[in-house]
């Protein structure tokens, strides 16, 4: 089961990437795209744990490095430490909850942002952070979060089902010893 869980996750991995380099690209407004892969980080983080975010969220960012990154690594350390601090947050995770998803997910992207911002502009001597901060980091985390309420029920649900057939199969006559 656990391959289907996996098999299942990396599907929705790669659709989304494709949601967000394609469609969202197109519906961008402002150019200011949301991000799915945050939202699929910290949503499994949240739902699954530390290890399980950690590990999705290095997946997502080494695909955001392979197409669009400039230094290999870098937004898979980001988005892997997204996903593993999201998933302190399990422990408060109820059923049909959208708040602490949303908060997760706006704190999350501000980060992001700060982050992309410090390594990428910071370094290189742009110090407009007040113009950066209201251009590109609040509108791309409003629009992010915007996306979450819809994305996060169909993540829940597939979620849900995954977690009823692995105790399904676990609990099987066949499979005891």
């Amino acid at each position: 089961m656990r391959l289907k869980r996996k098999a299942a996750t990396g599907l929705v991995i790669l659709i989304c990437f494709l949601l967000q380099s394609t469609v969202f690209q197109f519906l961008s407004i402002g150019s200011i795209a949301p991000n799915l892969l945050l939202i699929v980080t910290i949503s499994f983080g949240f739902m699954q744990g530390k290890l399980s975010g950690m590990w999705i969220g290095f997946v997502c960012g080494l695909l955001n490095d392979m197409f669009y990154g400039d230094l290999m690594g870098f937004y898979a350390l980001i988005f892997a430490c997204i996903g593993y601090c999201a998933g302190f947050c399990t422990k408060i995770f109820y059923e049909e909850e959208i708040r602490v998803p949303l908060v997760l997910v706006a704190g999350g992207d501000l980060i992001y942002g700060i982050l992309v911002y410090g390594a990428q502009f910071l370094l290189r001597g742009r110090i407009e952070l007040l113009y950066y901060f209201r251009r590109i980091i609040i509108p791309e985390m409003i629009y992010t979060v915007l996306i979450t309420v819809v994305l996060y029920k169909l993540l829940y649900k597939l979620n849900k089902k995954l977690t009823e057939l692995e105790m399904k199969e676990r609990d099987s006559i066949w499979l005891r010893k």
